[in-house]
């Protein structure tokens, strides 16, 4: 089946803005066939809440240009993981600590990268 065109535009900008913040590790997961809540996972790392923070209203402000208004978030305020719900985007922006104990990518590893380009 795979993501939708749509989601892919989306985690694309959504990178972008990441990357513009200075969000390191950037991985997109394409979790279409295993979740029927989302299409796509972006996960991207911060080194401090700070940038945690930055990183999550950078994508939010970013993707709310293009029309798309997140649906849910949760942790923006905290700064240790922030999730942004695009409906078939799910961001999650993590402190460099949390990512490294969560493992997100290590729970989602049969899903296929999706490029950034």
């Amino acid at each position: 089946m795979g993501a939708s065109k749509e989601a892919v535009e989306l985690v694309r900008l959504a990178a972008k803005a990441a990357d513009d913040k200075k969000a390191e590790e950037l991985v997109a997961l394409d979790v279409s066939a295993r979740m029927p809540l989302a299409d796509i996972f972006l996960v991207a790392s911060g080194s401090s809440e700070r940038q945690v923070i930055a990183i999550a209203e950078g994508i939010e402000e970013a993707l709310h240009d293009v029309g798309s208004k997140a649906l849910r978030r949760e942790g923006v305020r905290e700064g240790r993981w922030a999730l942004l719900d695009f409906n078939g985007l799910i961001v999650h922006v993590m402190h460099q600590e949390d990512r490294a104990y969560y493992e997100l990518e290590r729970l989602w590893k049969d899903c296929p990268v999706v490029e950034l380009g």
